[in-house]
């Protein structure tokens, strides 16, 4: 018998909602952006997702996690997210941070560290003190794309 939700693992709802991200990353990478991609996910449900569109919008705010957190508030019609985890590929930067904090996010799962210019370097107390934090999921995968691109990026 397959296993029902209830009846998952932590680690594995984490792997399972993280490769939505991984997919939305992808997204974000087949338009030219930095691949980056986010899920929002309440009570068992993704009720948001969101990728980088810095270069489509030009708009330097317009991080994954940033059109995801806007996406779930309407969704859910209200700023707060105290039931809701965000998934994101890459470690959020302080003005991500910022506003999952603001949005109360209950938990913050992401893949890749982002030691240039990730939050815990800059910022490490922007994030809501209830928020509850898991880095390191499916890293390799999430690394792997970022890397991938890069080098291509510096090919042409």
């Amino acid at each position: 018998m397959a296993n029902t939700f209830e009846q998952k693992t932590q680690t594995q709802i984490d792997e399972m909602f993280m490769r939505q991200a991984l997919l939305e990353a992808r997204a974000a990478r087949n338009q030219e952006e930095v691949p980056i991609g986010a899920v929002i996910v309440c009570r068992g449900q993704v009720i948001a997702r969101g990728h980088n569109l810095t270069e489509m919008l030009t708009d330097v705010t317009a991080h994954a996690e940033m059109q995801a957190i806007t996406a779930a508030a309407s969704a859910l019609g209200g700023k707060y997210l105290t039931d809701c985890t965000l998934y994101v590929t890459v470690e959020p930067c302080v003005m991500c941070a910022g506003a999952i904090g603001w949005s109360q996010i209950a938990r913050l799962v992401y893949g890749a560290d982002d030691e240039k210019r990730g939050y815990s370097r800059f910022a490490p107390k922007a994030l809501h003190p209830r928020t509850e934090v898991q880095r390191g999921v499916l890293a390799d995968e999430c690394v792997a794309l970022m890397r991938d691109f890069f080098q291509k990026k510096r090919l042409h």
